[in-house]
């Protein structure tokens, strides 16, 4: 069947409600998945967009050069998104190549595997005392105390921000991310918020350097952005570059590693007999790392793209400009790809998961978050032992946005 709508957004096939993504996630998934490849919806930022759910197309798609990340090659009036001061969009999530790959060469060495492993002994340090300073109660929501603590710290010692910088961070993150339908100015607030409070860091970090990310990227920018701030030459980074490259680790450090460890903590909850194989060695949280990221990982989608030029996916035309969505959770329960698809298994040895994407645009922290979610599983494992859900399993309520999937709280007891 062949489908076409205008570049502006306005005609083409009906709709499809979201309310069922956000109130049954995967059940949703499956019947857009059996129904066609490609469907039209209200994207994140209530606009029409079209969702790609099948697992080969996804997987093709997130490689392919003609759809673009950058936002100026959206038709007008099709894409409104986060309304980002330049300071904080001027990010790779934002960027197409030459300047996506001129912007995350200067940065990939802080993410390589050896470096990342320098980190483990430090941040096993961190989740072991936060899991001190909650053991005494018996009982915590384990979100807010100990996985929404842990990658904060892990990725705010990387950057070097004090650590009475910290506090504000997750109020500004959730607000972004999950905006509140009775706060509708909160994420312009925290935008505001956001840009003073990395304006103020990098003007203290340039006058006082130290030993930590932030200060590196700050020498690249002023040692080689000889020509004037522009940073339009090889190796060099903007003014806006420096602070929305800041912008972007921290927060894509922080936000999707918190609901990564979150859900696997409900994963494993849920599967007990997995739970106690990996209690009894835990060496094997690094070949379950996959399986748990696929089964239920939190980028429910990928970044927005916009075509470059009219392309057919799945038999279905979609004009250049147009928003397009790439559901990895939808591609990770496609079982003409992975085999039973809705079980969780990491003995299978299923791979492929796209939870951190594919292509130019892998993600950039991916060794990071896998040590830190292995480390604080780890920890947790060892410290408690009889480790259970504190409420009942249908109690527990996942944030109302298709963009992610994270729980709103994990009450849990031991």
């Amino acid at each position: 069947m062949q489908n076409t709508a205008n570049a502006a957004g306005t005609d083409g096939p009906e709709l499809v409600d979201t309310a069922p993504l956000i109130e049954d996630l995967y059940p949703a998934l499956a019947k857009l998945r059996e129904a066609g490849p490609v469907h039209r919806i209200a994207g994140t930022d209530g606009r029409p967009a079209w969702l790609v759910t099948r697992y080969e197309d996804v997987r093709r798609l997130f490689a392919d050069p003609r759809l673009a990340l950058d936002k100026r090659h959206a038709a007008p009036g099709n894409y409104s998104g986060f309304s980002l001061p330049p300071a904080l969009d001027t990010n790779l999530l934002n960027m197409d190549p030459p300047d996506h790959t001129r912007v995350r060469r200067l940065v990939v060495k802080a993410f390589t595997p050896g470096r990342v492993e320098k980190m483990r002994e430090p941040v096993r340090r961190v989740a072991d005392e936060l899991l001190d300073a909650i053991e005494p109660d018996g009982r915590a929501d384990l979100l807010a105390a100990y996985a929404g603590q842990l990658p904060i710290i892990v990725i705010c010692d990387l950057l070097g921000v004090p650590q009475r910088d910290r506090r504000d961070f997750r109020a500004w993150s959730d607000a972004l991310i999950t905006p509140d339908p009775a706060r509708p100015g909160a994420a312009k607030e925290a935008v505001g918020s956001m840009l003073r409070f990395y304006t103020e860091l990098i003007a203290k970090k340039r006058a006082e350097p130290a030993d930590d990310l932030l200060s590196d990227l700050i020498r690249v920018r002023d040692d080689e952005a000889g020509d004037g701030g522009d940073g339009d030459g090889d190796g060099r980074l903007s003014e806006h570059e420096l602070t929305s490259l800041a912008f972007l680790i921290l927060l894509a450090g922080y936000e999707n590693t918190v609901h990564l460890i979150a859900n696997s903590v409900l994963t494993l909850l849920d599967h007990p007999t997995v739970l106690q194989e990996l209690r009894e060695d835990p060496s094997g949280l690094a070949a379950a790392f996959d399986e748990l990221a696929r089964y239920e990982g939190p980028a429910t989608l990928g970044i927005r793209r916009f075509p470059l030029e009219d392309i057919e996916i799945g038999g279905v035309t979609i004009p250049a400009g147009e928003t397009v969505l790439l559901s990895a959770a939808a591609a990770h329960r496609d079982p003409a790809h992975f085999k039973d698809p809705d079980d969780f298994n990491p003995h299978l040895g299923r791979s492929g998961h796209l939870a951190l994407g594919h292509g130019i645009h892998y993600c950039l922290g991916a060794p990071l978050a896998r040590m830190e979610m292995e480390t604080a599983l780890a920890a947790l494992l060892r410290r408690f032992p009889g480790l259970r859900l504190d409420v009942p399993r249908e109690r527990l309520r996942w944030r109302p946005t298709i963009r992610a999937r994270g729980l709103i709280s994990l009450p849990v007891a031991w």
